[in-house]
């Protein structure tokens, strides 16, 4: 026993001293780089999750800034025996870039579009180019890069090779691999080394001599010159009608080319590369072929199916006629759309409630064109007693469909509770012409295990993306995990499909492969891996060696779900369950090309810690692991939450409506109570207190916050940037001038509204409230501010949430009997306004919540009251001026998330010659408070740099600039010593 025990103290301290070493020589390393090294707690928490259920702590997490610093990184795992996993965006959905190496993240500085060759229809990248960006380059030459995946606004080149990525289109533009041309790349041993097309001669010579690339040619030449081997591969891989083919190392794709295959085309390496996860080869520059742009006029015939199998029979017909794409959607992702702020907008065709809908895309040199395809289509259909209902949808519409379709993924993590649809054999490829009778087979496996799925995606390529929902929190959800990839992957196999159709094989897939291929085959895969990598450095146990499916699982068997006493509600979760809904594909890591708002500082600094991905991740680890009794209380937690603006863009943006905004706010809340809250959050918590103090002698404030040196050093003390100006206050208050300036009569049959009188308006926009009551007055109503105290804005943004609560509590108290969708209350500032039908929701007394929920229905934005109004006949243009304007809208972030521009375009286009146009901006980066505190002040800046403030420059002194926020408004004025205007303003000067 004694001996025992001294075995294990000298195994400790070995493995103490090995860690030491370890961490020495990762400081040498990162001494070394010229990028980035990070080995921290949170770096290797936000590193370690990619969009699987898959989780494991990298060593550390390496950005290299170029080849030399790769070449250091692959040096440094040969000499401690561990790995290296190449990254981009992290939204493989197998278990692709998990591991305990060293994760190499290529997503911020190889992301250079080398060099275009429009002539001969190519392109040379690196691999961190995002695709769609990629096209947005190509688009003016009438180029584009074919394959698509649903995450193309985020997905990079590199990853598309890896896993030999296509998407809705590949009935016409297959997959990434039948475009990949050539690559250079870093071989295992940290030579390069360059892959494309060779004739048979070119073949054999690089077969000679005694390098690293020469054995890869010489194994390969081995391999597949072998008779037997080329009978068992031809034999065993997918049948070759199943294009999408992801099973293993393409080997049979390898084989039907020369010296192998007679008549075939020349031998390229680049075939194997691509599906191979980065286990064979570190990418450095990819050379793409590229295509013309496809027709300019493309209609979509959604065609609503009583049943999948309907919809699955349908698609053989839709297929007959050559369309472009071919994509299912079923019920459950329907029914999931219905409560997502975004997608709800998007399902405007949906007609009944559909069983499945079939979304098929045809395109045409003209609109005539597609009408009479579709035609067609619908009566072949209808003859064959198939579909109800045949909405054919062109132009801007088409876009919101495709966003439906795509947000299918995120829409999943939305179900409340710990099950959830896991991507277990979500990917598997049959033959189209087989794709109804495996559904049917797929679902009878389903039906003998208590299970359903969701179905959705590409029928036309003979792939359903089929999610069963599973809780794998739990003993028997983990081995039910396994139990049904056991029985799909034997169901694929009778029918010669392939286990993955476009996402990998990764952890989760590799465990079938022998099965899928044969052992004799799987044992081929084994030395190419061998050959590539002897010292297995590159990725391991992916693809082969892979060790069990239901191992490293995010979640353990028997793991319980904590309970957690929190300020705001959930919605039948707790806080946790809503941080777990982030199921990691990544959509906040879109940059300000792709529009729309969320994640703002993602978009300036481009680290993975600043996405609304990272703040689920880091809250999932702490309040799950820690052992604290507040399990809040980590300062790696305010940490990645620290940059987040508040912008509320996740709550509607993200498919699986993380609202990050009020995860912060009640980490912020039990943080303060651990450790107290800092002086400068209870000053702004407190802001209209002191708004209401400066109000006595504004002229005296005024002087204090805008002349130098005392507004210095008040901005000093205050822990404010200096560079950043205050805000003033006007020479009265919103409210003291309406007791002041109110009628004393009533118009008969005027409407009467009441107008809440925000903090921010009262005292220092208080002209823009004025004219907002004067606007209103002229234009026949009666405005009336009823008794209420401020939003509680300002305790929501710093996480002050009890003290919101109450101040919650009281205004639904004083408003709920007074507001009626006859009497609406309307809004001026768009974060203050906008409580009523956010935050209240989740923070009143469970006593006060019906009456909440009631009075949020009668609240609106200004902009969205005076559009309704419109739209009623009620105001009308004659009432404005006929002068001709130009005008560029700002639209504030959580009107965009939780309401939207419409309305604020809508009445800003009343007036006949005023012209709007919607600058593209997400945030604009002042975002309250976060833009004058001094360590944000920079990221503010670089925020409103991506779009906002050069859009702004540009325009000429007559255009009008408009911005419902009063941050947006300030930001604008900081940033570029333009004045905009509220739309309110805007149209009270209008007025005829």
């Amino acid at each position: 026993m004694k001996c025992r025990i001294l075995k294990w103290v000298k195994f400790a301290l070995q493995l103490q001293r090995k860690q030491v070493s370890m961490k020495a020589q990762l400081a040498q390393l990162a001494k070394s780089l010229e990028g980035d090294l990070f080995d921290d707690l949170t770096m290797r928490t936000l590193y370690a999750t990619d969009a699987s259920a898959y989780r494991e702590m990298p060593l550390a997490v390496v950005i290299p800034k170029n080849i030399a610093d790769l070449k250091k990184v692959i040096a440094f795992a040969h000499a401690n025996k561990t790995s290296v996993i190449p990254r981009t965006a992290g939204t493989s959905l197998a278990g692709q870039v998990v591991g305990n190496g060293i994760i190499v993240d290529v997503s911020k500085y190889f992301t250079s579009i080398l060099e275009l060759n429009a002539e001969e229809k190519w392109v040379r990248v690196q691999p961190g180019v995002i695709r769609d960006e990629l096209n947005m380059f190509l688009k003016p030459h009438g180029l584009f890069f074919g394959p698509e995946t649903s995450t193309a606004n985020r997905a990079m080149i590199g990853g598309m090779v890896g896993n030999n990525s296509c998407g809705s289109n590949s009935v016409v533009y297959r997959s990434t691999r039948e475009h990949l041309l050539e690559v250079k790349a870093l071989l295992s041993d940290g030579s390069e080394a360059e892959f494309k097309s060779l004739n048979i001669d070119e073949f054999h010579a690089k077969c000679e001599g005694d390098s690293l690339e020469a054995d890869i040619y010489k194994k390969v030449r081995s391999i597949l010159s072998n008779y037997d081997n080329q009978v068992e591969i031809r034999k065993e891989f997918p049948k070759k009608s199943v294009e999408r083919r992801n099973t293993g190392y393409a080997i049979d794709v390898l084989l039907e080319s020369a010296p192998f295959t007679a008549g075939t085309e020349d031998f390229n390496f680049c075939k194997l590369i691509a599906g191979s996860e980065g286990t064979l080869a570190f990418l450095t520059e990819i050379k793409l072929n590229v295509v013309p742009l496809p027709p300019k006029e493309n209609g979509l015939l959604c065609v609503h199916f009583n049943s999948i199998d309907e919809a699955l029979r349908a698609n053989l017909i839709a297929l007959k006629y050559k369309p472009s794409a071919s994509e299912l959607i079923d019920h459950y992702i329907l029914e999931c759309t219905k409560d997502n702020i975004e997608q709800s907008k998007n399902r405007f065709f949906v007609q009944g409630d559909p069983g499945a809908i079939l979304v098929v895309e045809y395109a045409a040199t003209n609109r005539e064109e597609v009408v009479e395809i579709a035609k067609k289509v619908e009566a072949e259909m209808r003859s064959a007693n198939l579909g109800y209902h045949f909405p054919l949808l062109f132009g801007a519409d088409t876009k919101k469909i495709w966003t439906l379709r795509k947000a299918g993924l995120g829409l999943l993590s939305n179900l409340p509770g710990d099950a959830k649809a896991v991507p277990v054999i979500e990917d598997t490829a049959v033959d189209v012409n087989d794709l109804p009778a495996y559904i049917r087979d797929f679902n009878e496996i389903l039906k003998k295990h208590d299970l359903y799925s969701v179905h959705y995606a590409h029928a036309g390529s003979g792939e359903i993306h089929l999610r069963p929902i599973i809780n794998l929190k739990t003993k028997e959800g983990n081995q039910l995990f396994r139990t049904i990839a056991e029985e799909i992957a034997t169901l694929v196999k009778k029918y010669d499909g392939s286990l993955s159709g476009e996402h990998g094989d990764g952890r989760l897939r590799g465990e079938f492969i022998k099965q899928m291929v044969g052992p004799k085959n799987y044992e081929l895969l084994k030395e190419i891996k061998r050959t590539w990598d002897p010292e297995n450095v590159f990725n391991p146990n992916k693809i082969v060696d892979t060790p069990s499916m239901n191992s490293m699982l995010r979640y353990t068997p028997g793991q319980q779900t904590p309970e957690f006493k929190t300020v705001f509600r959930f919605n039948n979760q707790n806080v946790l369950q809503h941080a777990e809904q982030c199921n990691g594909s990544g959509d906040c890591r879109k940059t300000e090309l792709s529009g729309g708002t969320m994640c703002p500082s993602f978009m300036a600094t481009r680290n993975e810690k600043d996405t609304t991905r990272a703040r689920a991740n880091i809250l999932r680890e702490f309040l799950t692991n820690s052992d604290k009794l507040n399990r809040f209380d980590h300062k790696e937690i305010y940490e990645v939450m620290d940059l987040c603006l508040s912008c509320k863009g996740c709550k509607s943006e993200c498919p699986s409506n993380v609202d990050v905004a009020k995860l912060k706010a009640e980490f912020l809340q039990h943080y303060y109570d651990a450790n107290g809250v800092p002086f400068r959050s209870r000053l702004i918590a407190n802001f209209s207190t002191f708004g209401k103090l400066g109000s006595i002698v504004p002229g005296l404030y005024n002087f204090a916050v805008t002349t130098a040196p005392i507004s210095t050093i008040i901005k000093k003390f205050a822990g404010f940037a200096t560079k950043r100006s205050m805000p003033t206050l006007y020479k009265t208050t919103l409210s003291a001038w309406y007791k002041k300036n109110r009628k004393s009569k009533v118009v008969v049959n005027q409407k009467l509204v009441y107008l809440f009188c925000d903090e921010f308006t009262n005292y220092n926009d208080t002209e823009i409230g004025i004219k907002a009551i004067l606007l209103l007055e002229k234009l026949g109503y009666e405005v009336v501010i009823p008794t209420h105290v401020d939003s509680g804005r300002a305790s929501l943004s710093k996480g002050l949430i009890r003290d919101a609560q109450k101040i919650a509590n009281k205004n639904v108290e004083l408003l709920s009997a007074v507001i009626t969708a006859e009497n609406p209350l309307i809004g001026i500032e768009p974060s203050a306004i906008l409580t009523f039908r956010d935050e209240y929701i989740d923070l009143v007394a469970e006593d006060k919540l019906p009456a909440a929920k009631a009075l949020a229905k009668n609240v609106f934005l200004i902009d969205e009251f005076i559009a309704n109004e419109i739209d009623k006949g009620n105001i009308r243009k004659e009432q404005f001026t006929k002068e001709k304007k130009e005008i560029k809208l700002h639209g504030h972030c959580q009107q965009k998330s939780l309401s939207s521009t419409v309305s604020s375009v809508k009445i800003l286009s009343l007036p006949e010659n005023y012209t709007v146009e919607t600058i593209p901006s997400g945030c604009c980066g002042m975002a309250g408070s976060f833009g004058f505190e001094k360590e944000h002040y920079d990221l503010s800046m670089q925020v409103g740099e991506l779009v906002l403030l050069p859009t702004v420059r540009k325009q000429p002194v007559d255009t009008i600039i408009a911005a419902p926020g009063t941050s947006c408004r300030h930001q604008i004025h900081d940033g570029t010593g333009r004045t905009a205007q509220h739309t309110i303003e805007v149209l009270y000067n209008a007025l005829a």
